[in-house]
């Protein structure tokens, strides 16, 4: 089974008994980009996985109390009476991509919607959407000032088979997080950042000599879900100076992923730097949460969520009063220098959402402009409004971002290398695989056996070794 066939099916299976409108490439934007371009009168919609009372409710209440009357604001005073609704949920991912998927395949849905960037590529291969270029014009899409402020690497975020399919509206980053306090009593230094894999071995390895401290955590196995993929096998896969897929075809049990699996089997077998029992644990990412807020885990891989809203001293779920002076951040390294992707020294993976076009708007114009106003600076500092969170935006992040330390040294220092997961209906199954792969690491198998399972299971979910590479 090809890959778009593949995609296609489980669209279809989303769908139900509705029939896709394509099977494979992007879909026919039903009218030219010019379509209605002077109307006077627009009716468009937007839709997004929120609700006002609810979940995302504060995205909720940012279209309903500004996007919508800001931007019918600006358009009577360009002399067009605009209409803009908006179609609120409050559901799991999944059924909300399911809603999504049903009404863009049936020629239905909002005129915008947000997505998160890991459908993209699944979505363009089913015939849901279209390059922002075709939708409304090569021409009009440069021309838009915003592009300038979101660095090329999170621009990737929206961004499938070299086509843009939307704008990103936010994005997150993974560092290495570590505790001052417990670096200081091993001897450690409160600048720390290592250089390669074998540097964060040797600082766990005189962690280890502090009592009742588990010096490293890589998240691996199922009980981490995703958080063993992003936060742990990926950013160090990236490492190795390569990703997890290229040009359609998936890393198998190459070399690059023994270099990952034999990283973690040090960790928690033959040194014994980190806790199995943690990683197998129902609730061990949040245990592993709270032993960082109390001093007893050394240094762990996290995104920028940890520091938000786990150990924010104030709101936190697993608050440090002295977190600003106790926890101490860097770069994720390169296996060596050097050896990261384009030879570069340092990685990151990020996630993230953006919003796209219905391909089958009637008002393409004026639904980019709408896209173009809600990614604005002015936008999206209402949206956040006196909680910093990075955004896609440079000018955003210099100006919310200047008062918090490792949210502005994520925007600054990790995003211009950061990666994403890649945007194809496959991943899931993929990511599900390496989380089992790293748990048999844990359990004690040896980096050699998970490999071999793993690319077993890789081949049973891609269709074969032809859609494998080594």
């Amino acid at each position: 089974m090809t890959r778009k066939r593949f995609i296609a099916a489980a669209a279809g299976v989303l769908a139900g008994t509705v029939a896709l409108s394509a099977c494979g490439g992007s879909a026919a934007p039903s009218s030219a980009p010019n379509q209605n371009a002077d109307a006077k009168e627009v009716t468009l919609t937007i839709t997004a996985n929120a609700i006002s009372g609810g979940k995302n409710a504060v995205g909720a209440d940012w279209i309903t109390n500004y996007v919508i009357p800001k931007f019918e604001e600006a358009q009577k005073a360009k002399g067009v009476t605009a209409k803009v609704n908006f179609q609120p949920n409050g559901v799991d991912d999944q059924a909300y991509k399911t809603k999504i998927s049903l009404d863009l395949s049936t020629g239905q849905g909002a005129d915008v919607a947000a997505i998160d960037g890991i459908w993209l590529g699944e979505f363009a291969d089913a015939g849901y959407i279209s390059p922002l270029d075709d939708i409304v014009g090569k021409d009009r899409v440069a021309q838009w000032d915003g592009w300038k402020q979101i660095k090329p690497a999170v621009q990737q975020l929206t961004t499938y088979d070299g086509k843009v399919y939307g704008v990103p509206d936010g994005t997150d980053g993974r560092v290495i997080y570590f505790n001052k306090k417990l670096f200081a009593q091993a001897g450690l230094p409160a600048d720390w950042q290592p250089k390669s894999w074998d540097e964060i071995l040797d600082a766990a390895r005189k962690l280890k000599s502090l009592p009742g401290v588990t010096p490293l955590q890589i998240n691996a196995g199922k009980a981490m879900g995703e958080a063993a993929t992003m936060q742990g096998f990926l950013p160090l896969l990236q490492g190795t100076g390569q990703s997890i897929e290229k040009d359609g075809k998936w890393q198998g049990n190459s070399s690059a992923v023994q270099d990952v699996l034999r990283l973690y089997s040090t960790v928690y077998g033959s040194e014994k730097l980190g806790d199995p029992l943690l990683q197998q644990d129902a609730k061990g990412r949040d245990k592993s949460f709270e032993e960082f807020s109390k001093n007893k885990l050394g240094i762990l891989i996290e995104c920028d969520y940890l520091w938000r809203s786990v150990i924010n001293p104030k709101t936190g779920v697993a608050p440090m009063a002295d977190r600003d002076t106790a926890v101490g951040w860097a770069k994720i390294p390169a296996q060596s220098a050097g050896k990261g992707p384009k030879g570069g020294d340092f990685v990151s993976m990020s996630g993230g959402s953006g919003e796209v076009i219905n391909p089958k708007t009637k008002y393409p114009q004026q639904a980019w402009e709408l896209l173009q106003f809600m990614a604005s600076a002015d936008a999206i500092k209402a949206r956040i409004g006196s909680t910093p969170q990075i955004s896609a935006r440079d000018d955003v992040n210099a100006e919310v971002l200047k008062a918090d330390p490792l949210l502005n040294f994520i925007s600054t220092e990790v995003l211009p290398v950061t990666a994403y997961r890649p945007a194809l209906a496959d991943y899931t199954q993929v990511s599900a695989a390496l989380q089992d792969t790293t748990g048999q690491i844990v359990s004690g198998k040896s980096a050699e056996d998970a490999g071999g399972a793993y690319q077993k299971a890789l081949e049973g979910i891609v269709g074969g070794n032809d859609k494998t590479f080594k």
